[in-house]
């Protein structure tokens, strides 16, 4: 799991962004969806890094549903 999407979406939690989360967990979905299409290369590693972000922004959307 890369750091930086876990420092990004902890900001955005502390900022109580829901707009920004969204955003990007709409954008990583568009991502996934590309991936899943891709030919002439194997895009496994890069699907499982975009599968855990999207995990990771939802955990957060959620925490902020609670609050």
């Amino acid at each position: 799991m890369s750091l930086s999407i876990e420092l990004i979406v902890d900001g955005y939690v502390k900022l109580n962004n829901r707009s920004a989360l969204e955003n990007l967990l709409a954008h990583r979905r568009k991502l996934l969806q590309q991936l899943n299409c891709v030919t002439g290369t194997d895009p496994k590693q890069a699907i499982a890094q975009v599968t855990q972000e999207i995990a990771v922004i939802q955990r957060a959307l959620a925490a902020l549903a609670r609050e």
